[in-house]
């Protein structure tokens, strides 16, 4: 695949150009704790992690008997919210955005994370420039984003043209989307799900941002 052939990216954000993977592990250790149940190492959370994140929650020992998904999940959400600054984008995501940027490529946000917290947070990291959209969920329960997958496409094709468009992320839910949507997927294996389940999808695969990067100098070196 050449990326520059690409008209439209829809970015991720959650583990694709935001590193909380880290974070995110350890707060749901903290509600593990407190339960008393056991903890996850990040090779477990990386391993059990997937959406909807209900169905991650169970995997990582939550069964809702005595307290709902929606109380769990805002208690995660609530540290989270507190934490995030904690974490930083991975390394070379501005050189990238910038290169897409410059080479008249347009890009897209499209995340399970709030769409008000997501727009914030853009703009604290300076990169809310480089986006002509960002698609948000309404709330934060993080139950997948298919809807919203639907509703960007459907805007970029607003144009009456059959440009080529990539969707990058780090899950197989991001994958899902990008087949429901019919667009290309690329898949960084350095997020919250492990690189065997996302090669075992057989779409286009990097280990991270700077990789990409590194391709995208290939790429303009070749052409």
């Amino acid at each position: 695949m050449n990326l520059y052939d690409y008209k439209h990216i829809i970015w991720d954000w959650n583990g694709t150009l935001f590193n909380d993977v880290y974070l995110c592990s350890d707060i749901m250790n903290h509600l593990l704790e407190k339960r008393s149940l056991p903890v996850l190492t990040i090779d477990k959370y990386r391993d059990i992690f997937t959406f909807p994140v209900k169905d991650y929650y169970i995997k990582a020992g939550h069964d809702f008997t005595d307290e709902s998904f929606e109380k769990i999940g805002k208690e995660f959400m609530d540290e989270y919210e507190v934490r995030k600054y904690e974490c930083n984008l991975y390394p070379f995501t501005l050189k990238v955005l910038e290169k897409f940027k410059s080479n008249n490529i347009n890009q897209y946000l499209l995340s399970a994370y709030k769409q008000e917290s997501l727009l914030h947070i853009i703009k604290k990291y300076g990169i809310a420039e480089y986006f002509s959209e960002v698609y948000g969920l309404d709330h934060i329960y993080a139950n997948g984003k298919l809807e919203l997958g639907r509703k960007l496409m459907r805007r970029i094709r607003t144009n009456g043209k059959d440009e080529k468009v990539l969707l990058i992320g780090d899950t197989v839910h991001d994958f899902e989307v990008a087949e429901e949507i019919e667009s290309d997927c690329l898949l960084i294996t350095e997020g919250h799900q492990e690189g065997k389940k996302l090669k075992e999808l057989g779409t286009n695969i990097v280990e991270n941002i700077e990789e990409l990067y590194r391709e995208l100098l290939e790429m303009r070196m070749a052409k």
